[in-house]
């Protein structure tokens, strides 16, 4: 079992400089003093577990991550309570999701003990990085890269994971607002047998080229559907895809393998039955959105992960026009929204026991 020991000679920058940073902290632009590092070889396991202070990581140019893409990922959050406390939200989850794509993508699996522990230790050396304005918290990216330097297609037999943490604010600067989503038919995300379940750089990177398409449609975002027949809904470039409809269901794409699977996700599908929503999971057609829209029964879309939390759409656009729906302050989309930042800042009681406290 690994144990992350925090550093008995741990140096930290000046809170006033920290301050500044929290006056505008922009999203992944900053970062802590520390960072969580664990080393595992196929001769002797997981060990040499350290927290150190963040640096470069110093990998040969020949390191299987470079040619081969043999990495996963992880995003979570830390959150400050108005009293001062700090509080993770259900990141064994987040734990059990690393190792499930480390898997995948054949990297060894950090057992989810280990990973929480680096998480709390990490969060409790800097904790002083843990913002308390709105919408403010501490993301915390941890991840497993391929170091073996070598070229060949196998997998590496040496391999780090690796925790930094960057204070963040909120994900929208000038508050909550409806994005316009272009419909790539063009270019998938992933395809079936892939690796669209793992939380991957190669699945983002395969989502920038349409990204940028999106921009020149004047569109924020990118919704791919299936790579077989171009008509099944699966996510967003970085986040899952809901709709509501008028007969009061909340429906999502079901888990076919292809579609990551969100903690936001997962917790709005728990939450919707106290908002009079009924959660359902299936295939969702394109068309059946498009027309839905057009006809009245869907009456909101939206996009969820930890960056943004709950994003409203406000448009479809593809090559045959633009489906545009209305967007309320009072939508269930921002009811959803407001229930999950109440739990996680502390304003609302934490039935589950999703919180978990550091401090």
């Amino acid at each position: 079992m690994l144990s992350f020991e925090l550093p008995g000679d741990a140096t930290f920058t000046e809170q006033a400089r920290i301050d500044e940073v929290f006056a505008e902290p922009g999203f992944g632009v900053h970062f802590t003093d520390h960072m969580a590092v664990a080393d595992w070889s196929i001769t002797t396991g997981w060990g040499n577990d350290r927290i150190v202070i963040n640096q470069p990581l110093g990998l040969g140019p020949g390191s299987a991550v470079f040619h081969y893409a043999q990495e996963v990922f992880e995003g979570l959050k830390a959150y400050r309570h108005a009293d001062g406390s700090v509080w993770l939200f259900r990141p064994e989850k987040n734990g059990e999701r690393l190792a499930n794509s480390a898997r995948r993508l054949a990297l060894p699996q950090l057992p989810v003990k280990d990973f929480l522990t680096s998480v709390r230790n990490l969060v409790t050396l800097d904790e002083r990085w843990v913002p308390a304005g709105h919408e403010q918290s501490l993301y915390l990216r941890p991840f497993i890269v391929a170091k073996e330097d070598f070229l060949g297609v196998r997998p590496a037999q040496d391999v780090s994971y690796i925790l930094i943490a960057s204070p963040v604010g909120s994900y929208f600067t000038g508050g909550v607002a409806p994005v316009d989503i272009w419909v790539s038919r063009e270019y998938s995300r992933v395809a079936n047998g892939g690796t669209g379940h793992a939380k991957c750089g190669g699945n983002y990177a395969a989502s920038l080229l349409p990204q940028e398409l999106a921009y020149e449609q004047g569109c924020s975002q990118v919704l791919f559907v299936d790579n077989a027949q171009k008509r099944w809904v699966e996510e967003l470039g970085g986040m899952n895809f809901f709709m509501v409809t008028a007969s009061g269901q909340l429906v999502t794409p079901n888990l076919n393998g292809n579609i990551l699977p969100g903690v936001t996700r997962d917790s709005i599908l728990t939450i919707a039955p106290e908002l009079g929503l009924t959660p359902v999971e299936r295939p969702v057609e394109l068309a059946e959105v498009t027309t839905g829209i057009a006809d009245g029964s869907v009456t909101e879309l939206f996009a969820c992960g930890t960056a943004a939390v709950i994003t409203p759409i406000g448009s479809l656009k593809d090559v045959d026009g633009t489906h545009q729906l209305e967007v309320r302050e009072d939508s269930v989309t921002m009811a959803l929204r407001n229930y999950l930042l109440d739990i996680q800042y502390g304003r609302r009681a934490d039935e589950r026991n999703w919180m978990v406290r550091v401090r």
